[in-house]
């Protein structure tokens, strides 16, 4: 054999990783777009404006927020698996996408791990319980309380992973007879539960920040390890039931065969947004704790929380669809 054919897969290998620098060096060059796996006004599409915003003033490109809702999650994962692996293209990630949905679907279209590249984290945030004014209880113990005087008369909402799992652990945990019920988002929730036709629901904390805030809805316990800031004063639910924490969390993805430099470099844009005090402020204001990790270490979180919720959804006894 000789020397040159020896040498052709090195010189390959070397060819293609010059390419990838060289584009990377003068990335983006043109839009960048954002796929959000969920419907406009929620905290993801908001969380995704907000880095969208800092994107384009950092780096001087247009940056678009595109939602693709349904299926939770798996139709806005499944268009970002699909697109050109070009830099040009990413997906805001989430525990429902990237951990929870292999457990709760049977025949998902997409593999978290081999499909795409992590990038890097924007923040973690938990979910609260909430009730209608008029409920009669406003506090976890009273829920309990009614719902064993009243076995399978009290009905939960639901929309996605961060939701259901959280109702189905407290069910399993209180050893009571409570009855889920499946919406298409969240909106629709919330006027069911004002309605009273579903008696609680678990939310993320934006939605849940209008609606307490206005006295729409009354908190009754947070699934975070510790109590949110906005409502020092409501427990969490691990205070009642001891390891009860189930938290989510916002980064973003980027269709396998994506340049590792440029997955490098949005991971450096998603950790200067973190530092940047205004950014950071704004990612508060939507119920978001900024957190931010390198490319390697978003890589091992993402596959450590997958087996966090493996776990949840075993211990919640939910079948997968």
């Amino acid at each position: 054999m000789s020397i040159s054919r020896l040498l052709r897969p090195a010189l390959i290998g070397a060819g293609l990783l010059l390419a990838s620098a060289a584009q990377a060096a003068g990335w983006p060059e043109k839009t960048v777009t954002l796929i959000v796996p969920s419907a406009a006004g929620g905290a993801a599409d908001l969380t995704a404006r907000t880095f969208a915003q800092f994107l384009g003033e950092r780096t001087g490109q247009t940056v678009v927020v595109e939602d693709r809702p349904g299926a939770g999650g798996i139709v806005g994962t499944n268009a970002a698996r699909n697109a050109a692996p070009d830099g040009y293209t990413f997906l805001l990630s989430t525990n429902s996408t990237h951990a929870a949905n292999q457990y709760l679907y049977k025949n998902l279209p997409y593999d978290a791990q081999k499909d795409f590249s992590q990038v890097g984290l924007l923040g973690t945030f938990g979910t609260v319980g909430v009730v209608a004014p008029g409920a009669p209880y406003r506090s976890v113990p009273e829920l309990v309380d009614y719902a064993r005087k009243h076995p399978g008369e009290v009905f939960f909402g639901y929309y996605s992973s961060s939701s259901q799992v959280p109702s189905e652990l407290f069910k399993q945990r209180a050893g009571i007879e409570i009855t889920g019920a499946a919406y298409k988002n969240i909106t629709q929730i919330i006027t069911d539960l004002r309605g009273k036709q579903i008696g609680f629901a678990f939310v993320d904390y934006l939605t849940a920040m209008g609606q307490i805030d206005g006295k729409g809805l009354i908190p009754i316990a947070v699934t975070g390890a510790q109590a949110q800031p906005a409502w020092p004063e409501v427990p969490t639910m691990a205070s009642y039931y001891p390891d009860f924490v189930v938290a989510g969390w916002l980064g973003l993805s980027a269709p396998k065969g994506t340049p590792p430099d440029i997955v490098e470099r949005m991971n450096a844009h998603l950790q200067a947004a973190v530092r940047d005090p205004a950014t950071s402020d704004k990612l508060r204001a939507l119920g978001l704790t900024p957190e931010s990790m390198d490319v390697a270490r978003f890589d091992a979180f993402v596959k450590e929380d997958a087996q966090r919720w493996k776990e949840w959804i075993r211990i919640s006894g939910i079948q997968p669809q």
